[in-house]
């Protein structure tokens, strides 16, 4: 198996469990800019993570792509946690709003991913970044394609 998280014999759901039990590695992309996944059940998951020195923009605030790619990760295993075996899902279109600044002394942040509707070819997910003052620092919704994983 590669540095990856999924085995598509089996359920999203299933998987995105392993890796939150510790039977499966961390998700590659959370473990390179310092979140992880945390909570899972079937149409919803939690990453958390802290915005360090080294996801910084040149203004010393926290990057709007670490918090993009924290959302996108949290509204697409939402999606990702409804699959049955055998099948994939890719983000077809990302939405991010950002409602105020974060800087790197802000501590742990929170993401949830919640899916909106799963049908046969896409999936609808929204997701909030929370953080630990219980302030909304960014959101997202998302559609993402479902397919085969052949």
């Amino acid at each position: 198996m590669t540095d990856s998280a999924v085995d598509f014999r089996e359920s999203g759901l299933d998987a995105l469990r392993a890796v939150v039990e510790g039977r499966r590695p961390e998700i590659p992309m959370a473990r390179t800019l310092g979140y992880r996944l945390i909570e899972v059940e079937e149409g919803r998951v939690v990453f958390e993570g802290e915005p360090g020195s080294h996801v910084l923009n040149p203004m010393g605030t926290v990057h709007g792509g670490w918090a993009a790619t924290v959302l996108d990760s949290c509204v697409a295993c939402a999606v990702h946690s409804t699959l049955k075996p055998g099948q994939a899902y890719t983000t077809l279109e990302l939405k991010v709003a950002y409602h105020r600044a974060m800087t790197p002394d802000i501590g742990t942040v929170r993401a949830e991913g919640v899916v909106l509707s799963v049908g046969r070819r896409a999936g609808f997910a929204e997701g909030k970044l929370i953080g630990p003052d219980g302030k909304l620092y960014a959101s997202a919704t998302s559609t993402c394609i479902i397919m085969d994983a052949r």
